[in-house]
């Protein structure tokens, strides 16, 4: 079993606490701009081992009673199909599967607020869809001169022509499908119409990262830089927190820069400002509940690696630059972070040259590692998987969990009739013949039970695996890298 650095049960209290306790101060109604994923926070749950991905929705689902989510996106992102990369669906309809998510936990979706809305038709089609549907919906405008010309944006023709978001409880969680939705505005828009109105309220925000309470150079802060590397975020010491308290904290650039002008408007709208620093605005309680240090350095250590070669792979496909993997790399150094320092990466590189095949290794939760190579009927990936699966449940490697008898006609059935150039299998062509097989045979019975015990396994490869490959490994719960080059010379790689 992989080591525990995160205490989750004692995250969930202390941040329900700390939520609880902002409500208080301003009044008894709190506008929290959430960051970050809720349902899936995957990257959380890689640094900080112990951390579960849907921590943030839990956390949530014991004040929900006292919860409403307003949800914002884009107008121009659902004008130009703006998609969640990790999906693969467009922002308009994630928007739909959170409202069905969250409903599904029983937590009350009040509306949906496009923010600067413009007239776009694609954003009057999904303003006709939601209204069909039952759903609130609430348009926020464009205004000249936002984020600088306070005077402009704190007045009725900047701020106070958006629409009110009509809301009814004390908690209202503003969420989004992605970065640039918009949050940030749609909670001070709430805070001035709100006390125009003659009600309390006060604003929030809950990013988990950086953690303000690790030190700037700490792993688990280098790691979210990684993946942030493509947005140029830098975690930074918060200035406004060292003149105000003498404390040293971190932030990050976008926050420290902004948070002049936020003041302002907080002291503008509310009459005085609540915060003396970005970090004060924060209410995250993560740094609070590591408890080895150690595992949580380690693990993001690891992080930055992977990130490292996802950038060095985009490149290759022609979706990354030069400045993102540059920046990767002055995090490694600043890290000491080195490829060797994952046995999956030493492992499938000399599976590869010893075999010359392509091929990959998978380090276990247990820490140890398997490796699976290319062959006339599997591919790296899907050998691995089921070499892997043969280790946890103690299978002698020589056996064959699915017989040629069955994998052969499979093969010939993607040639000969799908129009496949490779009649190699993918990882879910082998898990469907694994599954058939466990009918019968006692030991794939046995192997198809171990899937579950994948989760947390880091996997490497010698060359970029198929994108089909890629998504159901990280479905099953397992880190994936691959080296930068493919295992051919064709120009077109699906």
């Amino acid at each position: 079993m992989k080591k525990i650095g995160f205490d989750n049960a004692k995250y969930l209290s202390m941040q329900s606490e700390q939520i609880r306790a902002r409500i208080e101060q301003f009044g008894g109604k709190l506008d929290l701009e959430f960051g970050g994923k809720l349902f899936d926070d995957y990257h959380a749950s890689r640094v900080l081992p112990g951390f579960a991905p849907d921590s943030k929705i839990r956390m949530l689902q014991q004040l929900k009673d006292e919860v409403e989510l307003v949800i914002s996106i884009n107008a121009a992102d659902i004008e130009k199909n703006k998609m969640r990369g990790d999906l693969g669906i467009p922002y308009d309809e994630d928007v739909l599967r959170l409202i069905d998510t969250f409903r599904e936990l029983d937590l009350y979706v009040g509306s949906v607020v496009l923010t600067r809305y413009d007239g776009q038709a694609a954003a009057d089609a999904f303003l006709k869809r939601l209204t069909s549907l039952g759903i609130r919906c609430y348009r926020h405008y464009p205004i000249v001169g936002y984020p600088s010309d306070i005077q402009h944006i704190v007045s009725d023709e900047g701020l106070g022509k958006n629409d009110y978001i009509e809301t009814s409880r004390s908690l209202v969680v503003v969420t989004a499908p992605g970065p640039g939705s918009g949050k940030m505005a749609t909670c001070l828009s709430q805070l001035y119409h709100d006390y125009k109105r003659g009600v309390q309220a006060g604003y929030a925000k809950f990013e988990t990262f950086p953690i303000w309470n690790l030190p700037l150079k700490h792993p688990v802060n280098l790691a979210y830089e990684a993946a942030t590397a493509d947005l140029n975020d830098v975690n930074m010491i918060d200035p406004f927190h060292l003149e105000a308290y003498g404390r040293v904290v971190v932030n990050y650039n976008r926050d420290v820069e902004i948070f002049p002008v936020l003041n302002t408007m907080f002291e503008r709208i509310l009459g005085k400002s609540p915060y003396k620093s970005p970090t004060d605005m924060g209410v995250n309680m993560a740094g609070n509940c590591i408890i080895d240090d150690a595992v949580c350095r380690e693990a993001s250590r690891m992080e930055i690696l992977r990130r490292y070669y996802t950038a060095c792979g985009n490149r290759l496909r022609g979706k990354g630059d030069d400045t993102e993997i540059d920046k990767l790399k002055l995090l490694m150094n600043q890290a000491d972070v080195q490829p060797e320092m994952c046995p999956a990466v030493s492992a499938a590189r000399l599976k590869a040259e010893t075999t010359g095949k392509p091929a990959g290794a998978m380090m276990l939760p247990d820490g140890r590692v398997v490796t699976g190579k290319t062959s006339s009927t599997l591919g790296a990936a899907a050998a691995l998987i089921l070499n892997a699966l043969k280790a946890l449940a103690g299978i002698d490697d020589a056996l064959d969990l699915i017989s040629a008898h069955v994998l052969e006609p499979i093969c010939g059935l993607k040639t000969g009739y799908l129009g496949h150039r490779n009649p190699r299998l993918h990882t879910d062509e082998v898990l469907l013949a694994l599954t058939i097989s466990a009918l019968t045979n006692p030991v794939a019975a046995t192997a198809k039970e171990q899937l579950a015990n994948l989760r947390g396994s880091d996997a490497h490869f010698s060359v970029v695996i198929s994108e089909e490959d890629e998504r159901l490994l990280h479905r099953l719960g397992v880190n994936v890298s691959c080296e930068p080059q493919y295992e051919t010379k064709r120009l077109y790689h699906k």
